[in-house]
């Protein structure tokens, strides 16, 4: 229909979006000679309709039709209809269209600057957003704000930080989004709680803190920095939600390992999506209870969600570090199910799970259905072989690896060092640096861990300096390494010193295990409870580690009630199950204090077995205490657990000859010869 005929032409108002692309040049000019008091009606219908192409990408060559009629009609060199054109190009995926039509005009607005600056971080062009903000003549808190989030989305986090500095000098006041991604800056590259302190001031100051945007990004970065309380606080005042609040508050209980309090907080959720739910599955994950991580899979298979393929990695991960095979076969079978198994990062977890199980064959059957080209693939068979103690398998296979990474150096490192060949681990480390591969602080654990071994503390105090001078983070991991190597190295004012250095940043338990249990080692029974009693003022989550050096440190001073009551406090008050080497230390603790009856009960009472270390232990003390009857029973029982072992035969003649029994030692003496059982002798490291 040509609308230009006719007595009865149509308004304006009544020409939609669709009308306007079949409007032929000279049909536009009769509209506009028609329309002589009315151009900015004109413009707003144009606008209008390159905005409603903006919003529908398919719709682009309607869009192209009416960038072609606008050139023809002379109304390109209108500066709100350039700008409509730019904003639709770039929106739909034409950037070059959008760079041409702004390079080729000659009355640009901030608004158009801002509109191109948009496209270019949309589909990270940072080096021309970069060029074109400095050359803008003027920078509003757009143009601020959409470059600060352009660095922020692609790691460029300090330069997102320093750019909102200079906002802030420059006189521009930064809106919503703005501070949402400033906020989201600080939370992963500082981790100070000043300055989380510092942002929500300048929340409050702009009046911003009643929108959920920026409440929800306070909330991340007061978890980030441990403030639990504060992000607390914050989140309760919100007077609206959305569910990215919900899983960031949830997420902040899980990370600082509070899964009881964060299972409050999910039960809490009103519409929980697969994030909440992956999030709370990781949560008891990361502590170990993988009984309950399944459980609460099941339950949200109920609702008629679908894990995502984050969540069965995470569950596969688990179930290899527990070793659960069955569980962690049933995860493989839906991956596959649901086409998962192409990615390379899930046939990487699969061969480490595998590898994990001790299912080394599977693990390489899986290796030869993934990428060649995946080094992580090559990476989780490495680590395999290692933890199989396959060492001359996993050196080979490191060797034609056709590309090696910083993780394959390090698995290399730490295997060698887990498997007590500690001279190569440390050769294979000065190879790497020398190959001008930079280490990371999963390698330098491992290298900290073999010097550690070899007890050799010039090496660890230039690995230390080496950490120092490369600037490599000090993860909580790496920093307990430290203070394990000086402790194991024979120097504990050195372990101390770095425990100072570290503490208040730590996030986990893990470099106060290092300092109790190095404490207890060197004898230092009274400074390890006074740190022990330190730790247990903060909000840290101890663990069964902890309590071996508490446990260790009590026997050391001989503080057999304290020693007994942190005993029972693992179960009452923090909820650890004893394992196996507590009830060892608590074995020695009453041994060595004479109260032999009570530690062969408590041997008796265990939910476990008893080892050969355990009974060991036991004859140790009665060899000790003079006592016979206990002392042979212990050496039946260790007998019984170990017939070969040499050690125990040796103690229990010794317990004859001490009270006079010398048949009876005679007898044992002849048995060991008959059996041919012998001692290992013993040695020392000399630091």
């Amino acid at each position: 229909m040509n609308i230009a005929r006719g007595p009865n032409f149509p308004s304006l108002s009544r020409i939609n979006f669709k009308c306007l692309c079949t409007i032929s040049h000279p049909c536009l000019q009769t509209l506009l000679r028609n329309n002589p008091k009315k151009p900015d009606s004109i413009e707003f219908l144009l606008v209008s309709a390159l905005k409603s192409v903006s919003s529908s990408p398919s719709s682009i060559s309607h869009g192209q039709q009416l960038h072609s009629l606008i050139l023809k009609s002379g109304l390109n060199s209108n500066v709100f209809i350039q700008n409509s054109l730019m904003s639709m190009y770039s929106k739909t995926g034409l950037l070059s269209c959008a760079k041409s039509i702004f390079g080729s005009s000659q009355k640009l607005d901030y608004v158009s600057c801002n509109i191109m600056l948009a496209g270019y971080v949309k589909y990270g062009h940072l080096s021309d957003a970069r060029q074109l903000f400095v050359k803008m003549p003027l920078k509003n808190c757009v143009s601020y704000t959409t470059m600060i989030m352009g660095l922020a989305q692609n790691e460029y986090y300090g330069y997102a930080i320093g750019l909102f500095r200079e906002m802030r000098l420059s006189g521009v006041v930064p809106g919503e989004v703005t501070m949402a991604s400033v906020i989201q800056a600080y939370a992963r590259v500082d981790g100070d709680k000043r300055s989380a302190k510092f942002l929500h001031g300048l929340v409050l100051k702009l009046g911003l803190d009643g929108l959920v945007i920026v409440s929800t990004n306070l909330v991340l970065i007061y978890c980030t920095t441990s403030c639990l309380d504060d992000a607390q606080i914050i989140f309760d005042k919100m007077t609206e939600r959305n569910i990215v609040s919900w899983n960031v508050m949830l997420n902040g209980y899980v990370k600082a390992g509070l899964v009881d309090l964060a299972r409050e907080l999910f039960e809490g959720i009103p519409e929980k999506d697969v994030v909440s739910w992956g999030t709370m599955i990781d949560g008891y994950v990361q502590v170990g209870r993988l009984k309950e991580a399944l459980a609460l899979y099941c339950e949200m298979r109920h609702t008629g969600l679908v894990p995502n393929e984050v969540m069965i990695v995470d569950i596969i991960s688990a179930c290899g570090q527990a070793i659960k095979f069955t569980e962690g076969q049933q995860f493989h079978v839906l991956a596959v199910k649901m086409g998962f198994n192409c990615y390379d990062f899930m046939q990487a977890t699969l061969v480490h799970f595998y590898g994990a199980c001790r299912e080394v064959k599977l693990a390489c059957l899986q290796f030869e259905e993934g990428n060649k080209d995946h080094v992580a693939c090559w990476n989780a068979l490495l680590a395999g072989l290692m933890r199989n103690e396959m060492v001359n398998d996993a050196t080979r296979l490191f060797s034609v690896m056709p590309e090696r990474d910083v993780f394959s150096w390090s698995s290399m490192i730490s295997g060698y060092s887990q498997n007590g060949e500690l001279n190569l681990a440390i050769e294979l480390f000065h190879e790497m640096v020398a190959n001008g591969i930079t280490p990371n602080e999963i390698t330098m654990v491992g290298v900290l861990s073999a010097i550690s071994g070899l007890g050799s503390l010039n090496e660890g105090k230039w690995a230390h300096e080496y950490i120092h001078c490369n600037s490599i983070p000090i993860s909580d991991n790496l920093s307990a390494a430290i203070i394990d190597m000086y402790a194991k190295c024979g120097s504990i004012s050195l372990a101390l010193e770095a425990f100072y250095q570290f503490r208040e940043k730590a996030r986990d338990v893990s470099l106060w295990n290092a300092i109790i249990c190095g404490l207890a080692m060197h004898g230092h029974a009274e400074m390890s409870l006074r740190i022990f009693s330190d730790l247990q003022s903060r909000n840290i989550n101890l663990n069964s580690i902890t309590f071996i050096g508490v446990l260790s440190a009590c026997c050391h001073a001989g503080l057999v009630e304290t020693g007994e009551e942190h005993f029972k406090s693992m179960k009452t008050i923090y909820g650890l199950e004893p394992n196996i080497k507590h009830y060892g230390c608590m074995v020695d603790l009453l041994g060595r204090a004479g109260r032999l009856k009570e530690a062969e009960e408590l041997i008796t009472s265990m939910p476990m077995k008893a080892d050969v270390v355990i009974w060991g232990t036991l004859l140790a003390a009665c060899k000790m205490h003079g006592d016979t009857d206990i002392g042979e029973r212990a050496a039946e029982n260790l007998a019984k657990v170990e017939p070969s072992h040499g050690p125990s035969r040796v103690l229990l003649s010794n317990i004859y000859a001490d009270v006079g029994r010398w048949d009876d030692a005679f007898l044992v003496r002849r048995a060991m010869q008959m059996g041919k059982l012998s001692r290992s002798p013993g040695y020392s490291g000399v630091v």
